[in-house]
């Protein structure tokens, strides 16, 4: 039997074809006559396995969602009432083949390190991405992991919920766009009689990933202090 010339359709294969055109182009270049073209197939067969674009867009979503590793939230321990507990969630080898428990904090810090690199790779989804889980599977089990480790560690579900919100917002606003690039690298812009301290922003734009970077380490440390403090203070009441 003569082999087909192009590879045989399938969700997956429409789906990387999509993240890859969107990648390149933006969101406004995924129609279905696009898609088609770039898979060497005819419009209406991609309707076999999507109903709808946005059915499409929203399994494209889910695809980058699904590149954000989870694996900090496997169990948690509930903390000793009337004690400052070090909150789980996951575990890691101590070395001798045991398991030991890995503070909250840290395991918000991997996540979302994780999850801003799934974002920066591929930015122009991010509008969509920001909107919430809706029904994406891999979106709906980021959201559940990390709220049940919130509660697993101690955290009251409304807190646990608003630092879940807290920590999307965050990472998503990080990923839109970058800051640095945000300032054009022409000096004569920088007029020193009217902006008096950005003497050196045309330099910005140059250093982009440095900056971009640093501020998302600065802000992800800063919150996670700042949780920490909170959290303190519900063990000092409890």
């Amino acid at each position: 039997m003569a082999r087909p010339r192009t590879p045989l359709l399938s969700r997956e294969r429409i789906v990387a074809a999509a993240l890859q055109l969107i990648d390149a182009e933006g969101l406004d270049a995924l129609s279905t006559r696009r898609l088609a073209t770039e898979l060497s197939v005819s419009g209406p067969s991609l309707y076999n396995h999507f109903a709808t674009k946005d059915e499409l867009l929203d399994a494209v979503v889910d695809s980058v969602i699904g590149e954000v590793d989870l694996s900090m939230f496997g169990a948690a321990s509930r903390p000793v009432p009337g004690s400052l507990p070090a909150p789980m969630s996951g575990s890691t080898s101590d070395g001798n083949g045991e398991r030991r428990a890995t503070p909250w904090p840290d395991a918000l810090r991997d996540w979302a390190r994780s999850y801003r690199a799934a974002l920066a790779a591929h930015p122009n989804i991010v509008p969509v991405l920001a909107q919430g889980p809706r029904r994406r599977p891999n979106a709906l089990r980021l959201a559940d992991a990390v709220f049940g480790h919130l509660v697993d560690a101690g955290w009251p579900r409304g807190q646990a919920t608003r630092i879940g919100a807290l920590m999307r917002y965050f990472v998503t606003g990080s990923a839109l766009a970058s800051f640095a690039a945000g300032f054009p690298a022409d000096a004569e812009v920088y007029d020193a009689a009217d902006y008096p301290h950005l003497g050196e922003a045309h330099r910005l734009a140059g250093h982009r990933g440095t900056i971009d970077e640093g501020a998302f380490e600065t802000g992800l440390e800063a919150l996670l202090d700042g949780l920490v403090l909170r959290y303190e203070r519900l063990a000092e009441r409890s």
